[in-house]
């Protein structure tokens, strides 16, 4: 993936680059890739950079000139970095105040800053004056280096070290391990200090390689830092590459549509057994956190309350639909919209009557997501779409305008040109329960005894 695409930069933005282990090069390459898409893309710092670095990029100016003149250097080059000072092989940018001026007076599509300083080391902890990040920065991209791990952690290798031996006790010169970097990334005093509160957030794991143990140690980095709802994605890959970013892991949480009624059966069938200790309902939540996704819940309709005791008991949201009686599927779809949180960026959508659902199909959604293979998945055998799906939050006011998508075929109709379908190998997305000759199919495709589910009604205590 370009850098574009892997931090949804839009027309706009202000870019902030934090931390270390890249912040230049990113910067930079981000620069030439929105210029060859035609941007007027301007550039900064609020810090410092090695003087050697300007003739990296196409031209530089000092900042104090006339918008007129800074306009039509952008006409002219694309990419025009911004200076103060130039002492010493060091570049000074101008002051943090600046960043307002410039937006309101020259007419660039984006304005990239290198808003600290880690002089080379491949992970930092700040200082109480850092980093330098205007308010108006729209997205911050903090950096880490795998080349950090198993360095000591010391000043010679990691960026004001001692601050991490104070704040987690880890033992001075020891070796940096994965869930250390992950720590300092989320944590609000060290990696997030001084980010705006609107701002979104993505980090990058640089020098992540394309296979093997370390992209697996950069998946696992990913995966820590995202148990912070400031994240809005991790993204992994080497700035140098081609293609930079190998994939971005981002929130996705999960709703289990568990509103419709048992019409051919007396009782719910959600709550049918599924294993000795589990009902199907509970099954499929079990399955879901087996996944690691950010977030789970339950969308409840007929037999509420009974629902709601089993899923609340597994320690997930439960949010009910009051117009189940009415509205299809897609009024079910809607309620968990609106119940997902803000950091979330995608949702996938569960049938609660499909009790084999399998993981490996979860992570399949989950992989083409996050190497950007589509953000509409849906699922398919053998030319047929089922479920889980995954569904991007950048579709999800087209679903909640009620103008506009008034069933699911309304839905899919009108995002068709958006819809990836994934084939799977498995007919487990298509299965799910509407009678009881329905439920007792689905246990002999799973492999599981035989049993009578009717030897007692279920209650809230079950």
């Amino acid at each position: 993936m370009k850098f574009q695409q892997a931090f949804e930069v839009a027309r706009g933005d202000v870019v902030a680059f934090i931390g270390a282990g890249g912040k230049t090069s990113a910067l930079i390459g981000m620069g030439y890739e929105l210029i060859e898409s035609g941007w007027r893309v301007l550039a900064t710092t609020t810090t410092v950079i090695e003087e050697e670095q300007l003739a990296l990029m196409p031209h530089a100016m000092y900042y104090n000139m006339k918008p007129e003149a800074i306009s039509a250097a952008l006409s002219e080059y694309g990419f025009v970095f911004l200076y103060d000072v130039i002492c010493a092989g060091k570049v000074y940018g101008p002051s943090i105040e600046w960043t307002k001026q410039v937006l309101d007076t020259v007419d660039s599509d984006v304005l990239l800053i290198e808003a600290d300083s880690s002089e080379g080391k491949p992970l930092k902890a700040p200082y109480a004056d850092e980093p330098a990040i205007p308010k108006e920065a729209s997205l911050v991209i903090p950096i880490a280096s795998l080349s950090a791990l198993d360095k000591p952690l010391d000043d010679e290798n990691i960026y004001n070290s001692q601050a991490m031996i104070d704040k987690y006790g880890f033992y001075p010169s020891s070796r940096v391990r994965s869930p250390w970097i992950a720590q300092v990334l989320r944590d609000a005093e060290l990696g997030l200090q001084g980010i705006p509160d609107k701002a979104r957030v993505v980090a990058f794991i640089n020098q992540t390689p394309n296979e093997g143990y370390l992209r697996g140690r950069a998946r696992l980095i990913a995966k820590l830092a995202l148990q912070s709802p400031r994240f809005n994605g991790v993204a992994l890959g080497s700035i140098r590459a081609a293609d930079p970013v190998l994939e971005v892991q981002r929130p996705v949480g999960a709703m289990v549509l568990a509103a419709s009624a048992s019409e051919h059966m007396d009782m719910p069938k959600v709550l049918l057994p599924w294993t000795r200790s589990r009902t199907i309902i509970e099954h499929i939540i079990v399955q879901l956190i087996k996944s690691r996704l950010n977030f789970v819940s339950v969308v409840t309709g007929h037999d509420a309350a009974l629902v709601k005791s089993r899923a609340k008991a597994m320690d997930v949201k439960v949010v009910h639909n009051r117009g189940y009686k009415t509205g299809d599927r897609l009024s079910s779809l809607r309620v968990g919209l609106r119940a997902m949180p803000e950091n979330v960026s995608a949702a996938m959508i569960v049938l609660a009557d499909q009790p084999r659902i399998e993981p490996k199909v979860v992570y399949r959604l989950l992989k083409a997501y996050s190497e950007g293979q589509g953000d509409f998945l849906i699922p398919t055998f053998q030319t047929m779409r089922g479920y889980p799906m995954l569904i991007a939050r950048r579709y999800w006011s087209e679903i909640l305008d009620r103008r506009q998508t008034k069933s699911l075929s309304d839905l899919f109709d009108m995002l068709h040109d958006n819809i990836t379908y994934l084939k799977v190998k498995t007919d487990t997305i298509l299965s799910d329960i509407n009678t009881l000759a329905g439920y007792h199919a689905e246990r002999r495709k799973a492999g599981l005894q035989q049993i009578n589910p009717l030897f007692r009604k279920p209650d809230a205590s079950w």
